[in-house]
């Protein structure tokens, strides 16, 4: 297209050397709620609830194994109660065999949970990108895009599938642990719970900390990501070659890729001191314990095996503990990630499916096209695009758009297939608001090929069933022989099964352009916006297509937008657009004749 869309400039640049946070970004962050989080999991609250119960169940079982330890070394054993003894151990490992059961179980069905809450979010974030308009993605850097839906999601893949179940776990145990404690003795209890408030104010500490450095390790992911797809593309390896920029592109990438190493020994060593001081007070706990047993004041207080089997709970209570902290640390840490998701999902739709669509057959719509009065200015651009344009064109007729480069002419066609809204005025097919229809219609309704040809990695075949997943050999071949590309492509030792390679690079750029138009056609549309469609043909070709579209122009409603003004010359109107007005409009023989714009471009 001759013009695009004016892109936004950052609040606040990104340097490469470093990873800057703009304002906004760290706004965002703060706004996560876990509350939004813990909407995902909504849809699966039965499962969750049979993976709560399995872990109240695996938990209780569990805290039989340190009365059967006591009763083993205060009873059976000083009693040489053999009997007792053999019932007591066997029933110390049914509760680790039954305990490991239910462990499986639910590690299978919290990973599912998790997988799926995963799927949907991928899905959701992919969808919700889809119905963004083409202003977004001119904005946005691709590698940007893939990132968020890779890495920061992939990055949430240990938290929210094992998360909730890792709270559910370590708290029931917890609880029931301290339950258990205090039944064998509650003075041991206030010690061993001590250390308590320290604990949780590191792992705050620690987890603030993490956060941080998760957020600059997704943005130097994205940096990365979109150094891959600018440079290893063909397009991009092409332009390194030929600009000597390789070495410069590999020093870029590594030190991007240096930078993301000294993230995560930061993230894996974050708090770490912090942490490694939470573990000595932990393991003193114990020995206080013994030492207090052991004083004169204390002595002959509590059995044997009460002091073995408390400071066997004692044990078992820190594991969850600590492991809540670690969870706690981990959700802080992902919020960042969250954050960044969110941001795409938060983002309005700008061009979508009206509320109350008109419904239409779109096999009775005979293509009148009127544009009223309609301006458009791109996001962030200052002059208007488009200002009050007034074009009507009746069914199946031919409207020529000329003029010079940044005119208006790829807008005008672009505001006919939809791909924007007019900031002011309508664009109206058949008396119908193309706002009042939906865009699946509209896309059976109006074709578009454009100068800017994109084929997908993949067979001629399939490449033009994409527009019609139904499509019979037969049409496919109908569509490919009025693009004139037929021939060429039966030419070929794999037919319509060559694979046409990354961006369509096996074939040329007049072979390209042919086969988007053949696509287009095969869909049969009431309208065609041929965007420079014949700006890569050599002369011959072009003559051939255009003799082509002649034959398919009749009943049919044609938008042709050209440089080249021999390709218009047939046109039922002629509009040439200055700076987004239309000056001069008529037949090719009366614009000659009044000597004005259009003359002077003929010249």
């Amino acid at each position: 297209m001759d013009e695009h869309p004016r892109a936004h400039p950052r609040s606040t640049p990104r340097s490469r050397g470093s990873v800057t946070v703009t304002a906004a970004e760290k706004a965002q962050a703060r706004e996560v709620s876990l509350r939004r989080i813990g909407r995902l999991f909504a849809p699966h609250r039965r499962p969750l609830a049979v993976v709560v119960a399995i872990i109240v169940a695996s938990s209780i079982v569990g805290l039989a194994s340190p009365f059967l330890l006591r009763a083993v070394i205060d009873t059976a054993l000083p009693g040489q109660d053999l009997r007792l003894l053999i019932l007591l151990t066997s029933g110390m490992v049914a509760v680790a065999a039954l305990t490991s059961v239910l462990g499986v179980l639910q590690t299978w069905i919290s990973t599912r949970i998790g997988q799926e809450v995963m799927h949907g979010l991928r899905t959701t974030v992919f969808a919700h990108l889809q119905r963004q308009s083409l202003t977004f993605f001119t904005r946005t850097r691709t590698g940007e895009v893939t990132s968020r839906i890779t890495n920061d999601i992939g990055g949430m893949q240990n938290v929210v599938t094992s998360t909730a179940t890792s709270i559910a776990a370590n708290l029931t145990t917890a609880i029931a642990t301290m339950v258990a404690m205090a039944a064998l003795s509650w003075r041991l209890s206030l010690v061993s719970l001590v250390v308590l408030p320290p604990s949780v104010y590191l792992a705050r500490k620690v987890a603030g900390m993490r956060r941080a450095i998760t957020a600059r390790q997704q943005r130097e992911l994205a940096d990365l990501t979109v150094t891959i797809e600018e440079s290893l593309s063909i397009s991009g390896v092409q332009l390194s070659k030929t600009m000597g920029t390789g070495p410069a592109l590999v020093e870029r990438f590594t030190e991007s890729s240096a930078r993301l190493v000294d993230l995560e020994l930061r993230s894996q060593l974050a708090g770490r001191w912090r942490m490694a001081a939470m573990s000595v007070m932990f393991a003193a706990v114990p020995a206080v314990i013994y030492l207090g047993a052991g004083l004169p004041v204390t002595a002959g207080t509590m059995t044997i095996g009460t002091l073995i089997a408390f400071t066997a709970l004692q044990g078992a209570l820190f594991r969850p503990l600590m492991g809540l902290m670690s969870v706690g640390v981990s959700i802080v840490a992902s919020l960042a990630l969250f954050a960044r998701i969110f941001e795409y999902l938060d983002l309005a739709v700008e061009v979508d499916d009206p509320a109350h669509p008109v419904d239409i057959d779109p096999a009775r719509l005979a293509g009148h096209l009127r544009f009223e009065d309609v301006s458009f200015t791109y996001p962030g651009g200052e002059v208007p695009a488009l200002d009050g344009v007034s074009l009507d064109v009746p069914a199946g007729t031919t409207l020529a758009l000329v003029g010079s480069t940044g005119s208006g002419k790829s807008t005008l066609g672009a505001l006919a297939a939809r791909l924007h809204d007019p900031g002011a005025g309508r664009v109206t097919l058949d008396g119908i608001d193309l706002r009042d229809l939906r865009l699946t219609d509209l896309a059976a309704l109006v074709g578009v090929v454009s100068q800017e040809t994109y084929l997908l990695h993949a067979s001629v075949r399939d490449n033009l069933r994409y527009a019609k997943p139904d499509a019979t050999d037969a049409e496919l071949e109908d569509a490919a022989r009025a693009a004139q590309i037929h021939d060429l492509i039966t030419s070929l030792p794999e037919g319509y099964d060559t694979l046409v390679g990354s961006r369509g690079h096996r074939f040329s750029g007049g072979e390209k352009q042919r086969i988007a138009i053949a696509r287009t056609l095969l869909r049969n549309p009431r309208v065609l916006v041929l965007d420079e469609a014949t700006s890569a043909l050599d002369t011959h070709t072009e003559r051939a297509v255009q003799a082509a579209f002649e034959e398919l122009a009749r009943g049919r409603t044609i938008i042709a937008i050209a440089h080249r003004l021999s390709t218009v010359r047939e046109a039922d109107r002629i509009a040439v657009l200055e700076r987004g007005r239309v000056v001069e409009s008529g037949t090719h023989e009366s614009l000659l004749a009044a000597e004005g714009r259009y003359a002077a471009l003929a010249a």
